[in-house]
Formats: structure tokens, sequence, C-alpha cells
């Protein structure tokens, strides 16, 4: 299998982030970042492209040495001053612009600044507003807002199309760059113009900003015999908490489970294979990444912990925030039927990235292959269908009613009218 530290399955979109996805404050997981190389100088030199006429390009460089001078020094972004520095940013623009000639949101260079940016983000809890986003038919566009996060305490919804930032418009802006312009110190604030899919008008929603922290899984025993665990994200250690959340549920005495992958943007692909495997048996396809005859396939499955019976009766939650790993995870337990989905449309993420470094501060993010089901079909770009589709309406969320919820609840035979046991 290739190395799982070159994968990115972020999610959701957005850069899911870019899934695929970049977190907007929060812990970013699914990226593993493979630079050692790089730095060593490790690796084959890259040749010219055969067949290509590269003449137009160095035609270009000389015509800009020879002419440009800049229209205007009023600006918020720091200019590089002497020749060599011009001359790397050219450099960095002519690898963005290739980058960007192939038309894919998930496909995008990150220069030195950037890829800063998002070794920091690895690290862990920032300062940001919470929330993952991606593009999606062009449009900035809210995967998810972080439990509890400022982003959902100010009212910012999955699915949000985010038109500006700070009155600047976001057509044509990548993920990278609109993190830059959202994230900011704990106690700032930033306006984001937004328009949800229910609405005819757009919004200015003001969020301010402040640190991070998710909780990765968290339960709840309903006094109606039925057991929630809510997963927030696929990060690196939510296999161990997943493990201890069942080991919960089996001392509950409980026989119904309801997994919560509502608003989870994704995250490791080996969370989502791991914790699969406590229901599925060995060998048994999780997912695939379909890489278009570039290289061959590669089959993720099952460990085969499978520590359940028949009695089991388990129900997903999803809705459009759940991207990348959440899709994997709730397809495959659909599919192998240990498990019914309830609620909306996944996110549809369904490809696969990968960073490759170009220097030892720069890399490139590629889509490198696509997701596909153990039914071998991609995963949808409009999301996964649940089995039981339950749409929640403004009035619904203003009023705190979980339809999504209460049907899962009925369907395991418990009562919506209840909650937690004391």
């Amino acid at each position: 299998m290739r190395s799982e530290e070159r994968k990115i399955i972020l999610s959701v979109a957005a850069a899911i982030v870019c899934t695929a996805v970049f977190l907007i404050g929060g812990f970013l997981g699914g990226y593993f970042v493979a630079v050692e190389q790089a730095q060593r100088g490790v690796g084959p030199a890259a040749q010219p492209p055969e067949g290509v006429d590269m003449t137009p390009v160095w035609k270009a460089w000389q015509a800009l040495n020879e002419k440009f001078v800049p229209a205007s020094v009023s600006t918020s972004t720091p200019m590089a001053t002497t020749t060599a520095e011009l001359n790397q940013e050219k450099v960095w623009g002519m690898i963005g612009g290739l980058a960007a000639s192939l038309n894919d949101p998930y496909t995008f260079f990150m220069p030195p600044s950037e890829s800063e940016q998002f070794a920091t983000e690895m690290q862990g809890s920032f300062e940001g507003v919470g929330m993952e986003i991606d593009v999606k038919d062009g449009i900035l566009t809210v995967v998810s807002p972080l439990k509890s996060s400022p982003a959902e305490r100010a009212g910012i919804r999955a699915g949000d199309l985010i038109l500006k930032i700070d009155g600047e418009s976001t057509e044509g802006m990548d993920t990278t760059a609109a993190v830059r312009k959202i994230r900011g110190e704990k106690g700032t604030k930033v306006i984001l113009t937004v328009r949800g899919e229910d609405d005819a008008d757009s919004r200015d929603i003001s969020v301010t900003r402040d640190v991070i922290n998710v909780p990765i899984i968290t339960t709840e025993q309903r006094s109606d015999g039925i057991f929630v665990i809510e997963v927030a994200e696929f990060t690196a250690n939510a296999p161990d908490l997943f493990r201890k959340a069942l080991r919960e549920f089996i001392e509950s005495g409980d026989q119904r489970l309801i997994i919560d992958l509502r608003g989870n943007p994704g995250g490791y692909l080996e969370g989502a294979v791991e914790i699969s495997s406590w229901f599925l048996p060995s060998g048994a396809i999780v997912v695939s990444e379909d890489y278009a005859g570039h290289a061959s396939n590669i089959h993720h499955r099952s460990y085969g912990y499978d520590v359940f019976t028949d009695k089991l009766q388990m129900i997903i939650l999803v809705n459009k925030g759940s991207a990348s790993a959440s899709e994997i995870m709730a397809g495959a337990l659909r599919y192998h039927g240990d498990a019914a989905l309830v609620g909306d449309n996944t996110f549809g993420k369904g490809s696969v990235q990968e960073l490759v470094p170009i220097t030892s501060d720069t890399s490139l993010k590629i889509t490198v292959a696509r997701w596909l089901g153990p039914d071998g079909v991609q995963i949808p770009y409009d999301g996964i269908v649940p089995d039981y589709k339950v749409e929640v309406t403004k009035e619904d969320r203003e009023a705190k009613k979980d339809l999504q919820l209460a049907k899962a609840v009925e369907l395991l035979g418990g009562d919506p009218a209840v909650g937690a046991s004391d």
C-alpha cells in the first residue's frame, strides 16, 4: 500500500482539505506532510517535458523583467524588493498557474508562507473561527462549522456560501487564500458575507476569533436504551477514543447504537478504516483508490475486529457537513449491511489528494485518485443519499429541533421525547 504519509483526505472540501479541505481554527486532521526527501535532495531530478515548446514562457519572463513597473505601491501585501526575490515570486507564480490550469479546486501550489501556515495547522489547536471550508462549483463553501466554535455560535451553517471576507469578494479565491484571510488572533473579528441554500439574500456575520478546541468523541447513554457516539473528526487519536466509547456502549448493555457523523469534515483515512473495522469482517473493502491507470488501484480493507453480533442495531447520522472520511465510513457500513443512514446528502468529496514537496519549504497538493466505495462506484459529487432523508429547515434550527436524531431514534424503536440517562 502507498505510504499513508502522503495521503490527504480532507475533507471537504474543501482544501475538504481540503478533505482536501482546510480547517479554520481547530485540529487539521488527515494531512501527512512528506518533506524529508525534498530537504535531503532525494528523488529523481525534474526534466523538461518532451514535445513542449517553453519559448513563450521565457519570452514572457524576459518581457516582465524589461518592462514591468508596479501600478501602485499602496498594498497590504508585502512586495519583493530585490531582483532575486522578484524572480523567486515569479517562479512560485508559474507553478501556481500551472496547477490552476487544471481547473481542480483541490489541486494547488503552496509557496513558503502558505506551507508554513499549513505546518502550523498540523500542530493542533490554534486561533481562528472554527470551520471547514472547500470550493464547490467554483464557490467557497462551508463544509461544516465545528461544534461549539465561534463560527457555529455566530450562525454559520454547513452549506453556506461565503461570498465575501471583510468585504472582499471570494470569486476565484482558493481555500488557502481564504484561510489566510479568515484566521487571526483571538479576540479579533472577521466579517463573512454568506448566503445559505434556503436564503434568497446574503447576510453579513461577524465572527470573533478564538482558540479552537474540539472534543473528538462524545458519548450519550439515553434512558430509552439507545447509545449515541458522536465523532467530530477523524484525527490521529480518534480510533483510540472511539475504542473507549465502544467499551462504554458495551458496558451499558444497550444493543442499539447511533453514530453521529454530521458535521464531520473527515481527516485520517486510517482512522475511518480502523473504526469501520469494529463492525466489519476481515478483508471487507472499506474504500478503494482509483488512479485511472496512472498506478495500480489500492484497496483499503477491514482489520476484522468485528466484535458485534447480528443483535446490534445501528444507524449513522449524516448531513452535508459529512465529508471525505465520514463518507467513506458511512458508505462502507451501509454497503456491508451494518447500518442504515439517516439525515441529508453528504458533502460529496470523492477524490484523493497527495502532498508533493517541490522544495524544502514549498509543496503541491494534487488530486491523484478517486475514492471508490465497496461497490466500485465513486462517491457521488452530490454526496451520498441517506436511506432516510430528513431535511432540516431554518425554522427547525431556530427551534433547536433535531428531527434527524428523532428519526434515527424512531427507527431503532426508542422514544424521541426522552434524552440522556441521569
